[in-house]
């Protein structure tokens, strides 16, 4: 059976499921470290903020009535060769690894940039270990130039995930 996978604002449940994955270290393996319960009600906030002002931003993923983690669109706060830009990302619980929802989810958020926003790219980048990402990236139409790699600026120079890579989708001529 087929899951229904649906992007939405953030609700106060979302609280306990989303610290707890941004707690989990598997889930958080690729980011400099997982999050206190409080960086969680923040990184909430601030989506829910986004999505408020904007109109889109970094959606809670439901499954199946369940929460399963986030997706969507958000502008990088540092500054590198491809920013100003806006890039595609998602983290989800573990118990919603290996089914296709991230795919499912992110090309949500990807066919939002191009149809509803009419962006003319989107990016999307992860340390270069990453590789279940990557692939994620590729799967979802994203290519990556080797000159585009960069060391992430917020990371400090001798940080084992500092060196990150960089995937770009350009909008279909149907979506302009």
């Amino acid at each position: 059976m087929k899951s229904s996978i649906l992007l939405r604002q953030w609700h106060d449940a979302d609280m306990e499921p989303f610290a707890s994955m941004n707690a989990d270290a598997e889930v958080m393996r690729f980011f400099p470290r997982p999050l206190t319960a409080q960086e969680s009600r923040e990184a909430m906030q601030r989506f829910r903020q986004g999505i408020e002002q904007r109109g889109w931003g970094l959606w809670a993923v439901e499954v199946d009535g369940d929460f399963a983690g986030f997706t969507g669109l958000s502008e990088p706060k540092f500054s590198a060769h491809f920013t100003p830009c806006v890039e595609v990302g998602w983290r989800l619980r573990r118990e919603f690894w290996g089914r296709g929802i991230a795919f499912a989810a992110a090309q949500q958020a990807v066919d939002y940039a191009f149809s509803i926003l009419h962006l003319e790219q989107l990016v999307s980048f992860t340390t270069a270990s990453n590789l279940k990402s990557r692939k994620l990236m590729e799967r979802l139409g994203f290519t990556h130039h080797s000159d585009d790699d960069f060391m992430h600026p917020l990371l400090e120079e001798d940080h084992p995930l500092r060196h990150h890579v960089l995937y770009r989708k350009c909008g279909s001529v149907d979506s302009l």
